[in-house]
C-alpha cells in the first residue's frame, strides 16, 4: 500500500514537473515569472505538496529559482550560463546524432514524417508558440531516436534552459531554429551519413547561438536624482 502511494506521488510530481517545463519551453512562462503555488494548484488541479516537490526538482535543474521571501520564479540565465548551455548542447547533440542509425530512422519513419509535416505547418503559420514547440520537438525527437535515455534526459533539461535563454537574449522575434536544417539532418541520418549529420547539427547550433546578444555588460550605476529629475 505504501509503495502504491509513493508511486502515485512520484507520477503526480512528474506530471506537474512536465507541465511547468512545457509551459516554460513554449514561452508561456517567461524568465522572471513568479510561480505562485496556489495558482499552480488551481490550474493543474494538484496537491500543494506535490507542487512544491515539482518546483524543487525544477530548481535542482536550474529551470526555476527559489528565493527566500519571494518563492519560486522562472530562472533568468546569465549570458555566461547561456554560453555554457550551448557548449553542453554541442556535446550532447553530437553524441545523440552519432547514435542514430539508418535502422532507427526506418523504425521511426512514421514519427519522423509526422514531425516534418507538423513542423512545416507550424513554420508556415504565425503562431509563435506552435513554431517554438515544433522546432524544439525536433531536437527532443532525435534524443528519443538515439535510444540513449541518459542523453535524452540531459537534452530535455538543456532544451528548457535554451528556451529561457532565447526569451532573454534573442536579437529579434524570429524563431531561432531553421526547419530546412532539420530536414537536412534527417536526410543525412536516413542515408547513414552521420558525419554530415553531425556537421550540420553543429553548424545549426552555432547559428542559433549567433542569433543571441550575449554581450551582457555590468549594470551601470544610476544616479536616481538625475534619472527622475524630469518626471
Amino acid at each position: 500500500m505504501v509503495a502504491k502511494i509513493q508511486t502515485t506521488k512520484q507520477a503526480e510530481v512528474q506530471r506537474i514537473f512536465d507541465a511547468l517545463s512545457r509551459a516554460i519551453a513554449q514561452h508561456r512562462l517567461r524568465p522572471g515569472t513568479r510561480l505562485v503555488e496556489a495558482q499552480i494548484v488551481e490550474a493543474l488541479k494538484a496537491n500543494r505538496n506535490h507542487v512544491q516537490s515539482a518546483l524543487q526538482r525544477l530548481a535542482l535543474q536550474r529551470i526555476v529559482t527559489i528565493e527566500p521571501n519571494r518563492g519560486a520564479l522562472v530562472s533568468q540565465p546569465s549570458a555566461g550560463e547561456a554560453r555554457d548551455v550551448f557548449v553542453a548542447r554541442r556535446a550532447i547533440e553530437r553524441a545523440i546524432v552519432e547514435s542514430i542509425t539508418p535502422e532507427a530512422m526506418r523504425k521511426h519513419q512514421q514519427r519522423v514524417s509526422s514531425h516534418v509535416s507538423n513542423e512545416r505547418k507550424a513554420t508556415d503559420s504565425d503562431d509563435r508558440r506552435d513554431i517554438v514547440r515544433e522546432l524544439s520537438e525536433f531536437h527532443l525527437m532525435l534524443g528519443d531516436l538515439s535510444g540513449n535515455q541518459v542523453l535524452s534526459e540531459i537534452l530535455a533539461n538543456l532544451m528548457v534552459r535554451s528556451s529561457l535563454i532565447v526569451s532573454l537574449y534573442q536579437r529579434n522575434d524570429v524563431p531561432s531554429c531553421a526547419s530546412d536544417e532539420h530536414e537536412e539532418i534527417l536526410s543525412a541520418l536516413a542515408q547513414g551519413d552521420r558525419e554530415r549529420a553531425v556537421r550540420v547539427m553543429i553548424e545549426h547550433l552555432d547559428e542559433l547561438e549567433s542569433q543571441l546578444d550575449l554581450s551582457e555588460a555590468p549594470d551601470p550605476e544610476v544616479d536616481l536624482r538625475q534619472a527622475l529629475a524630469d518626471l
